[in-house]
């Protein structure tokens, strides 16, 4: 097989003799770097005093794009048309506002008496309710949001003039009931309705619908809301199903899901102590490394604590999505201590602590700073992103990934140097009392396992290798490098392809706001009955006319009324109110020309006292003239939020009149647009990063490749099944995918570079070689980071759990790359040799130390260790 020299280590060299010598010093003075690191990591730990100053959860804020359409759109319309306290109206606002909402629902009809006497009752209680703010006492009627100086009232209830009796009097109609007040839009409280085709007559409902809308005070606001959540929620019958919801119901649950993994993360903990003592336990009492695994795990506690911190004392905004945080950082620093102690093995166990130590440095620091550079480059670019939870975790993720990577190579290894010194003088790793290495004669079993310890492999002088190694070297290796599984796994590749295509397929894009609650919130059974019950009628969207436009002007008024045929002839349209239609029925019916400028406005103003609502959907000028307008499209529930944003801002585009459509949902539909393109620009640019960090520090450029191959492989794969687990595209999943770029790299760079760096003679020795020396150290990282998050699955919160089924898709991928696919391929498509890097390290190196690695059977490839 064709070799070739590529030697790009002048980057990779230096730092890997500076790594030795820092561990020499750190080995010589490990006291200082046990002492330094624990007082710096209490001095910023000390930013979590400001915790609850700096949490940021609001939805608008974090989980929709920062530049989206709709917060240009909703600016216009503010500064452009004032609300009238005075005169209320739900579809005029700008924000989704103040009010509280309940739904009844029934198995059968709920147009009967019995029905409406439970939701009357419930509609009395709640406007009876009193709530206390200072020395003041409010009711709904108070406090409640007012139409000429009345209170906004549900159409529904003023047609029976609140009387049960009346419901089953009455011939109801849908969706617009003709009533002595004017037409009522019936879609708006009644739901299920099947209705006759003929007359137009309901003969069934299953659900009606109720809202109290406020002012905006804040305060009294969200007491009124507090008590009406308390009141509903004691609200039972045996005949109907109440649920409920306020505006700022959403907000409260969501604030609530933090605090609802804590007890997770002590559970997190207390399973990687015990993974981390079960695995780095040896039946040798002297060569045990149970308290270097306990050091490993709490220096990933003092990593989170000084990463949170400095970013809190900073003023960082705290989101919830941060709070996953930690489950991923546990199992990061739990990799780089599995690689440290790997490499502490590998050397002699007769030289002193500093050169032990040294020689670990020189070959775990570089392993451990490229997949930290990776992870926390990875992390780092996902700011760029217009979502400020995404920029939240990926900030919070980054600081902690950087602090995890400084304790690692001064805490832990101090840690590594004093219990080096422990070993040294065969002390017993608990009593620390000298132990001899081999049992007197006419010993006990138990004292043997209890008392004895200290034994090494003479030959090499290093520490006895794990079971598992030798399983990957003797059974796995070979049997991965056999034609036929060679294969196998080709075939199995494609079918991985494959199905992942799928996934990408059919993957939905968009956070549903359902998903921010915790599932046993009562939100989910609002949303749930809204969907089932009232699923015809959608959004009353603002279309506005941005220009001054001659409305009088019979020659102008076709452009005009020819926009708006264009949004009713949509198939989601269902009709449009407005007023300019209303005042040119006013005016033929009274027979008035308002062909003329001056015509038009003079009866306008008569025609805006008749009809004041109207009054908001105009900006004039002191002298009259129109500047701006707006009237209303009502749609259907006939295609996604997405496509009926897309297709009334594409027909407002094509008007010959310049127009602007706006709806508060609008804010949240946003991110169904740039979320796709978002991903996929800030995943692009983190591999080719990651590809430039490969190819500066892993000094072989094959390698750098398959790294950046291995990557996309994985992204494609999580982001194919991750739609098949249920998962969507959205700011949640975004996190993922962009923490999956640094993960990925953890599992695959050092397989290349172990095997490019082989001095094995062909491809199949080069991977068993690969995987005796790296297959158990990337098990161990795949188990530990696992582990970090399984009790995320236990969550009651959508977001954590979706934080769980992309870390385990991210880690199995990963880890069957590692360990399947790459070595299949590498042994498929060819070998790029490090002779020329190699000799240049033996040239460099002196006669002592050259004789020395021979002797311990080691060379810098073989101590290169990947962490999973």
């Amino acid at each position: 097989m064709a070799k070739c020299n590529c030697n790009t280590d002048c980057i990779e060299r230096p730092l890997r003799i500076g790594f030795e010598r820092m561990g020499h010093f750190i080995g010589s003075h490990p006291w200082w770097f046990l002492v330094i690191p624990l007082i710096f990591s209490a001095g910023l730990g000390s930013g979590f005093y400001f915790l609850n100053d700096r949490i940021s959860n609001n939805i608008e804020e974090q989980f929709t794009p920062s530049d989206g359409a709709a917060k240009v759109e909703r600016k216009y319309i503010q500064e452009t048309f004032l609300e009238d306290d005075s005169m209320f109206s739900s579809i005029r606002q700008s924000t989704d506002g103040n009010y509280a909402t309940f739904i009844a629902t029934s198995d059968t009809n709920i147009l009967t008496a019995e029905s409406f006497d439970i939701i009357l009752d419930i509609d009395v209680k709640v406007r009876n309710m009193m709530v206390k703010h200072g020395n003041q006492s409010y009711k709904y009627a108070d406090i409640c949001a007012k139409v000429n100086g009345r209170c906004t009232s549900n159409g529904i209830l003023d047609i029976i003039h609140y009387n049960a009796s009346h419901v089953e009097t009455i011939n109801w109609t849908f969706p617009w009931y003709q009533s002595d007040f004017g037409p009522i839009p019936m879609f708006l409280s009644l739901g299920g309705v099947t209705v006759n085709t003929q007359n137009s007559f309901v003969e069934n409902a299953k659900a009606v619908q109720l809202y109290y809308y406020l002012k905006n005070n804040q305060t009294t606001t969200d007491l009124w809301l507090e008590s009406f959540i308390n009141l509903v929620s004691k609200e039972s019958s045996p005949s109907l199903q109440i649920s409920f919801s306020t505006s700022v119901s959403m907000q409260w649950e969501l604030e609530k899901s933090p605090s609802s993994v804590i007890s997770l993360f002590s559970i997190t903990y207390a399973i990687a102590i015990t993974f981390s003592v079960v695995t780095c336990w040896r039946l040798d009492n002297v060569r045990t490394k149970v308290w270097v695994a306990c050091c490993g795990v709490f220096s990933t506690g003092l990593a989170i604590l000084s990463g949170f911190g400095v970013l809190l004392l900073l003023g960082q905004d705290f989101v919830m999505t941060a709070a996953s945080c930690p489950f991923m950082i546990l199992g990061i620093g739990l990799d780089d201590m599995f690689i440290m102690i790997s490499c502490w093995q590998k050397t002699r166990v007769k030289d002193n602590v500093p050169d032990r130590l040294a020689a670990t440095y020189k070959d775990a620091a570089i392993s451990i700073s490229i997949t930290t550079v990776t992870d926390a480059a990875a992390f780092f670019l996902g700011c760029i992103t217009p979502f400020g939870s995404v920029q939240s975790f990926c900030l919070y993720a980054g600081a902690s990934v950087c602090f995890c990577y400084l304790y690692s190579i001064t805490f832990l290894g101090a840690c590594m140097a004093l219990n080096g010194e422990r070993e040294g003088e065969n002390k017993h790793w608990l009593t620390c009392a000298v132990i001899p290495d081999e049992p007197p004669p006419r010993t006990s079993k138990a004292f043997t396992a209890c008392c004895v310890g200290g034994r090494y492999d003479h030959e090499t002088e290093t520490e006895e290798n794990e079971p598992v190694s030798h399983f990957f070297e003797h059974l796995y290796g070979p049997f991965l490098t056999c034609k036929w599984t060679k294969a196998c796994v080709l075939v199995v590749y494609t079918g991985y392809l494959a199905v992942s295509i799928y996934g990408i397929f059919v993957l939905k894009e968009g956070l549903d706001i359902k998903n921010l609650a915790l599932d046993d919130s009562y939100l989910i059974s609002f949303y749930d009955q809204q969907r089932e019950q009232f699923t015809e009628y959608s959004s009353n969207v603002m279309a506005a006319v941005k220009q001054p436009f001659p409305y009088w002007d019979p020659s102008q008024q076709k452009h005009l009324y020819s926009c708006v045929s264009s949004f009713e002839s949509l198939n989601f349209v269902d009709n449009t109110l407005s007023w300019f239609a209303s005042f040119s029925q006013y005016a033929n019916a009274s027979g008035l020309d308002i062909s003329t400028q001056e015509a038009f406005h003079t009866h306008l103003t008569r025609f805006l006292e008749v009809n004041p609502m109207f009054k908001q959907d105009l900006n004039m000028t002191a002298d009259g003239d129109i500047q701006a307008s707006r009237f209303f499209i009502q749609t259907l529930s006939k295609e996604t939020m997405e496509d009926m944003m897309i297709g009334l801002r594409k027909t407002a585009e094509e008007c010959p009149v310049e127009l602007l459509v706006y709806h508060p949902s609008f804010i949240y539909f946003d991110q169904y647009i740039v979320i796709a393109s978002n991903t996929i620009q800030t995943v692009v640019i983190a591999v080719i990063v990651m590809l430039v960090v490969a190819l500066i520090l892993i000094p072989n450029p094959l390698c750098s490749l398959w790294v950046a191959f291995a990557i996309c492989s994985v992204i494609l794969g999580v982001t194919g099944f991750m739609s098949l687990w249920g998962v969507n595209l959205d700011s949640i999943s975004m996190i993922n995918l962009v923490m999956c770029i640094g993960f990925s790299v953890d599992f695959s760079a050092h397989i290349s570079y172990s095997f490019v760096t082989s001095s094995k003679s062909n491809a199949n020795a080069k991977v068993i070689d690969a995987l005796a020396h790296l297959g158990y150290p990337v098990l161990q990282g795949a188990l530990s980071s696992v582990l970090g998050v399984v009790v995320l699955s236990m969550s009651g919160s959508y977001i954590f759990r979706t934080f769980f089924k992309i870390m385990f898709l991210v880690i199995t991928f990963g880890f069957i790359h590692a360990v399947v696919f790459i070595p299949v391929f590498l042994t498929a498509f060819g070998v790029c040799s490090k002779a020329g890097f190699r000799e240049g390290q033996e040239g460099a190196r002196s006669p002592q130390s050259a004789k020395e690695s021979g002797a311990r059977g080691g060379n810098p490839r073989d101590l290169a260790r990947g962490r999973s």
